[in-house]
């Protein structure tokens, strides 16, 4: 007969079974180290799967159950309820750009967008509406505080951008082209003060923040104090960050004094 495989979760949840049951009553000393003792046993259980990408992912999980979920159950109770992100991050899809191993943002800092370019359209009700609809939900509904726009080295969607073909019947892509044509503003400046795809990917995050401020509701929070537009640029290739704020709103005009 062949043997029967268990899961770790399986032989976890049997040995939880069979030491905290309802007929054996532990004191609270003795069900912590209980609790050790399944958690070790959940780390030192294998999970055996054939496939290896199911298994990257399980081992993943895994871990961030370990090291964090477990570690901060208040926390996940709060998020539980509801969320209340600081942050709308606008970053680039490329893998080696993940907003939240960058900060080292915990679940419930950053409400987060990611796309070709990690670029933001003007305002525009009939297209690229997924767009609009992320920005209007961080700022009606979730209230951030802060807009980031971080771009990057090496990014493929701003090279695109600058060798993009002028005959329009000579393109390669059937999305990306037609995407990354938001960033033209940026690569004309760029252009024509010569500057090379280290500047484009800079200037188009620019061009990004300059775009979210047709937005009316964008607009109106910063206006009214409750929000800060920020251009970032994350060199991989160094090590580098660097941060800067756009679009400091002029301050109120003085209170009339009375007479």
């Amino acid at each position: 007969m062949a043997e029967k495989q268990y899961s770790a979760d399986v032989v976890v949840e049997g040995l939880r079974k069979i030491l905290i049951s309802e007929e054996v009553r532990l004191d609270e000393e003795v069900q912590g180290k209980v609790e050790m003792l399944i958690a070790e046993l959940q780390r030192r259980i294998p999970f055996r799967v054939t496939d290896e990408d199911a298994q990257t992912l399980y081992d993943g999980f895994q871990s961030f159950k370990t090291n964090i979920f477990d570690q901060h159950p208040n926390l996940f109770s709060e998020l539980a309820k509801a969320q209340h992100p600081r942050y709308l991050v606008f970053a680039c899809s490329d893998s080696r750009v993940s907003p939240s191993t960058i900060f080292n943002f915990m679940p419930g800092q950053a409400f987060v967008s990611r796309n070709i370019a990690n670029m933001v359209p003007p305002f525009d009700q009939l297209r690229h509406t997924e767009t609009g609809a992320v920005i209007e939900y961080a700022i009606k509904a979730l209230k951030v505080n802060n807009i980031l726009v971080i771009g990057h080295s090496r990014c493929g969607g701003v090279e695109r951008l600058m060798n993009l073909p002028d005959d329009p019947h000579s393109h390669t892509y059937d999305f990306i082209d037609d995407w990354v044509k938001i960033g033209l503003p940026a690569k004309k400046k760029v252009l024509d003060e010569n500057g090379d795809l280290s500047c484009l990917e800079k200037e188009s995050v620019n061009n990004s923040l300059g775009n979210l401020m047709t937005y009316p509701y964008v607009r109106d929070a910063m206006m009214s104090g409750q929000l800060a537009l920020r251009g970032g640029y994350y060199d991989f290739v160094n090590g580098h960050f660097e941060q800067w704020r756009a679009f400091t709103p002029p301050p109120l005009p003085p209170m009339p004094q009375p007479f």
